[in-house]
């Protein structure tokens, strides 16, 4: 049984004293991982930095990532295994978006 693709929104925080490059990287690596892996309507934006309401390791701002993208689970829990021990990530999270909550 093939799996059924579903879209999702994963927002992830990076160090704020991320250069510019590293920054790029991070981001294009998430992004290959993604088309690697089949997913479709990859939209990636940063957000830019942020104040954060609470430490985060010792971090009182955060540079934000936002990631759109249809997917199955499976690369879900494959980008999410590899933001597990990216030294750069604060923090992640990923949702699936409901379609029918989205066309009221």
């Amino acid at each position: 049984m093939k799996s059924q693709f579903v879209q999702y929104e994963t927002i992830y925080l990076l160090k704020p004293d991320l250069d510019e490059d590293n920054l790029l990287k991070i981001m294009d690596q998430y992004q290959g991982i993604l088309l690697e892996r089949g997913a479709t309507n990859v939209l990636i934006e940063n957000r830019g930095r942020r104040r954060l309401k609470y430490q985060i390791k010792r971090f009182r701002d955060s540079i934000y990532i936002q990631m759109n993208y249809n997917a199955t689970g499976d690369v879900v829990g494959l980008i999410e295994k590899s933001m597990k021990i990216n030294e750069f990530i604060l923090r992640y999270l990923t949702i699936s978006i409901n379609q029918k909550a989205n066309s009221v």
